[in-house]
This record gives C-alpha cells, sequence and structure tokens, in this order.
C-alpha cells in the first residue's frame, strides 16, 4: 500500500579487501513516498530519476546530495490513461521508461508512447494508438529510435523523426503470440537485440534482416522479467525471472575449454538454433558456425524460490531486486 523511492549506498569499492572481499554494509541515503506501484526506474542524470508509475503518472525526483533528501522535481500526472485525462480513476500503468537527457520515452498498458523532455511542461510527441495490446517495455535504438515489446509477442521500431503514427518495422514471435516484457539492445552492434517474454525464453534478433528472431534459447521456466547485456562487456548477458532464477550467458570466446553441464546452478552449454543469415559481422549471439555456437550459462541464485523482479549491471557489480524484499549486490561477477 505505501510505495516508496529510495536511495541506498552500497559503498565504496575502495573499501574491498586485498582478497576482493568486500567489507561494509549497504545503507540508505533517503527516500520517498511515491504515489502507486513503482512500474520502472531511470536515471536521467546524476541527480534526476524518472519513475513510472501504475497510476499512468511519470515523476522526476531530484537526489539532493548536500543533504541526502529527494524532492518531486516534476509530474506528468495522467501521462497514461484509459479513458481520458480528466477520468479520476482511468489512469493506465505506465509500464516502462527509458531516458536520453534530457528525452525521456515512456510506454504504458494504454498503448501509448509519450516523448517527454525534461524541462517542458507538456509531452514533446504522444502517440496515442501506437498499439493495441499493452506495451511492456521500451528502449533506445539510436537516439531518434525507439525499440517497444508488446503483449502479443511483437517487437516494433519507432522513428520518432516521423510525423506519422505506424511504427517503421514490425518484428514478431512465430505461431504463439507469447507476451514479450522485457527488451535490451546490444550496445555496440546496434542490430543485435535481446527480448524475453512469458515463457522464459531469450529471443535473439537481428534487426536488419527478417521480421523473425534469429535464435530462440530456452530459458526460464516462468516469465522473464528483465534482459540486460553487459554495457562494456556484451558477450555477457543477463536475464532474471520469476521462477526465481538469474542467469548469466556468457559467449565469450574462451567458453569452449571450460568444462560445461547445466544442472540446478550449475553450468551449461547450449546450443543456439542455426540461423542461415549471411554473417558479415562476426558476434557470438549471431554465430551460425556450430564451432561457436556454444554458450555457457550459470544460475547465479541456484537456491531462490521467489520471482527475481528486476535486474542491472555495471562493471563487476549485479544489482537485483526479489520478492523476498531484499536487494542483493554481487561484486565478483567475473570472479
Amino acid at each position: 500500500q505505501d510505495n516508496r523511492v529510495s536511495i541506498w549506498s552500497a559503498g565504496d569499492l575502495g573499501n574491498a579487501a586485498l582478497n576482493g572481499e568486500y567489507h561494509g554494509e549497504p545503507h540508505l541515503l533517503c527516500d520517498i513516498e511515491h504515489n502507486g506501484d513503482v512500474m520502472d526506474m531511470q536515471f536521467l542524470d546524476q541527480e534526476r530519476i524518472v519513475v513510472a508509475s501504475s497510476t499512468g503518472a511519470v515523476t522526476i525526483f531530484r537526489h539532493h546530495q548536500n543533504n541526502q533528501t529527494l524532492s518531486a522535481n516534476h509530474q506528468w500526472e495522467k501521462a497514461h490513461y484509459h479513458v481520458d485525462q480528466d477520468t479520476s480513476c482511468g489512469g493506465a500503468a505506465c509500464t516502462g521508461v527509458v531516458c536520453n537527457n534530457p528525452e525521456i520515452v515512456t510506454v504504458g498498458e494504454d498503448g501509448r508512447i509519450n516523448l517527454f523532455r525534461a524541462d517542458q511542461k507538456d509531452a514533446v510527441r504522444t502517440i496515442d494508438n501506437a498499439d493495441s495490446s499493452t506495451l511492456h517495455a521500451v528502449t533506445f535504438l539510436r537516439t531518434t529510435e525507439i525499440l517497444t515489446v508488446n503483449s502479443i509477442g511483437q517487437l516494433k521500431i519507432w522513428d520518432l523523426r516521423q510525423q506519422r503514427n505506424e511504427p517503421s518495422q514490425i518484428f514478431s514471435l512465430a505461431g504463439d503470440r507469447v507476451p514479450l516484457h522485457c527488451v535490451d539492445r546490444h550496445p555496440n552492434q546496434q542490430h543485435i537485440v535481446a527480448t524475453g517474454g512469458q515463457d522464459g525464453m531469450l529471443s535473439i534478433w537481428d534487426i536488419r534482416q527478417g521480421a523473425m528472431p534469429v535464435s530462440l534459447l530456452n530459458a526460464h521456466e516462468a516469465e522473464m522479467w528483465e534482459v540486460h547485456f553487459h554495457p562494456s562487456d556484451p558477450d555477457h548477458l543477463f536475464t532474471c525471472s520469476e521462477d526465481g532464477s538469474l542467469w548469466h550467458w556468457d559467449t565469450s570466446t574462451n567458453v569452449s575449454e571450460k568444462p560445461s553441464f547445466f544442472h540446478q546452478g550449475g553450468r551449461s552449454t547450449a546450443y543456439l538454433s542455426h540461423s542461415t543469415i549471411n554473417q558479415s559481422v562476426v558476434s557470438a549471439w549471431l554465430s551460425n558456425d556450430p564451432t561457436k555456437d556454444r554458450m555457457e550459462i550459470t544460475n547465479l541464485i541456484p537456491n531462490q524460490t521467489l520471482s527475481v523482479n528486476s535486474l542491472d549491471v555495471l562493471g563487476p557489480c549485479l544489482v537485483y531486486g526479489t520478492d523476498a524484499e531484499a536487494i542483493y549486490v554481487n561484486r565478483q561477477l567475473f570472479a
């Protein structure tokens, strides 16, 4: 009932002992009340955080580092709504937000896409009927293009320079219209995109060709809630799921030398489906060379039973949040 946005300090990496072990408790720096469930959030810059609410509101909170407080800096109250913006109960959940300062893009259950600027009161652009189904997540493809995923298994590209309210490309999963919940694009090779959905499968797409995924990888036993390429080492990918698992997918070249097996919490070698695409760019994610079709998968939390709802990764650090009402920080990803 009572929701909050909180800022924590996970301590200074300088505190790590010589053996790499970290000493120091994470502690709460500040928090602030939030109306509705927090559906998504992202830093806009060093001080500002954009938060998506189940009420349909999108709020920018400012973190004042001098006195460690949070304040509401700006709010678009009914960014997402079902009937009309004036109906008190007509709010539709804002399901995803992505920032490229000063621009903010939001998507929601109402199938609407909004483009806001942090310094402007009204939306710069709204695509009202962008989708007939719920949009679950959004990310930037380039500075002027975004990717969205929806509840009928489609991945769409939108060019924000175009005035028409149609996607420039639509991709979809074959057969069953399995809802897609999350999307991330490869940090260096912008044509490679990963999505995850209701059935726990990981899909890898090459948006330069074909309307179908290049490969479908069996992953989790329940919904995949988040997928992230490592921002500086994109041979590594991380996914988390309702089934309580968090997987580290490693396609780096030395994988073939490692012994691989997969058992609860063990490691595995997954064989990617072979695509018939001409590989102009050598990426392990799109590889159709059988010797390279190896990938090591490690479940980083083998005994967890409650849903892992969210994750983020930077350098050697992984942070994730679970239904155990806890946030975990793993500082030794590549140890």
